[in-house]
Order: structure tokens, then sequence, then C-alpha cells
């Protein structure tokens, strides 16, 4: 079954996700690949009281997130990946791992970011990571939850340049 979806979305675990997309990928097992909710105790503790028991959740730092994708890439169950942002997803790409699409569900705005989206704010940061990823060879879709109509994040990203 391997890797369900790769989604890119700052808040990580919350209702999009639990309410949304968990049942229509129909997964039991989670794995959030950030360096902030790794060294953060309670952040874990708030992200594991806000799955349902039978969802398996692991969280793992970037550096460690490669091998563990991997891993779950060849998992019998579908398993949802969960990162903060395009740099991770990034980072997991050049550590090997291999994604064919990645579905960027929500960055907030921020000062500073461009909008793409209803909820997608973009910094140069994030807007040069996205590039990298397409760059290859991996689809980027803009969608918050299951029901709505997919965006090519690409071709967006094209049309506010």
């Amino acid at each position: 079954m391997a890797l369900a979806l790769v989604r890119i979305d700052d808040r990580l675990i919350h209702g999009q996700v639990v309410e949304g997309w968990l049942p229509v990928l129909g997964c039991s097992r989670i794995i959030v690949v950030s360096d902030a909710a790794a060294a953060d105790e309670v952040q874990r503790q708030l992200m594991r009281l806000a799955l349902p028991e039978s969802v398996s959740l692991e969280i793992v730092p970037v550096a460690g997130a490669c091998e563990a994708v991997k891993a779950a890439a060849a998992a019998p169950e579908p398993v949802l990946v969960l990162a903060p942002g395009p740099g991770e997803v990034l980072a997991m790409i050049d550590g090997g791992a291999e994604f064919k699409s990645v579905n960027v569900g929500g960055l907030h705005h921020q000062a500073g970011h461009v909008r793409l989206g209803r909820a997608i704010f973009l910094s140069d940061a994030d807007q040069k990571a996205l590039q990298a990823i397409a760059e290859r060879g991996v689809l980027l879709e803009g969608r918050a939850v299951p029901s709505e109509q997919g965006e090519d994040v690409m071709a967006l990203l094209r049309g506010k340049a």
C-alpha cells in the first residue's frame, strides 16, 4: 500500500487531517516530519491526543525522516506523511525518498509571504523549495480537504510571477 499521501501543512495534525484525510485514505499510521515537533514533548503529546487511538503516530526530525519514510513506503498499510513546510519535503527527496505527488494543504499567513490560493502563503524559501521539488518530477497539488478540487501549485506560482 505504501505512502497514501505526503502533505505539507504547517498545522500538522488538526481537524482537516483527522476528519477529512484519514477516513478517505484509510490510514491508521501517520509520520510527522518536523524538527520542532520532534524536540517538543508537549507538542508530541497534543498531536497524539488529537488522533484516534487506532492511529499510530511517529514523529521524526528531518535528519531521520528519509529512512522512516522509505520504510513506510514498503509497509503493507497506507501511511500519511505530514511536514510543516516544503523544506522538509525537499530534504526527504534529496535524502532518497521518492514521491510522485505532494499535497500542499495549508501554509498560513505570515508577513511578507505571497498568497497562493485560499490557505497557501509562501515565503521566498518556500517558493524555491517547491520549485526544486517540481524540478525533481514531483506533482504539487494544492487542496485542503479531499472533497475540494485540486489545483496545480506550480501553475498558480507561475501566475504570481
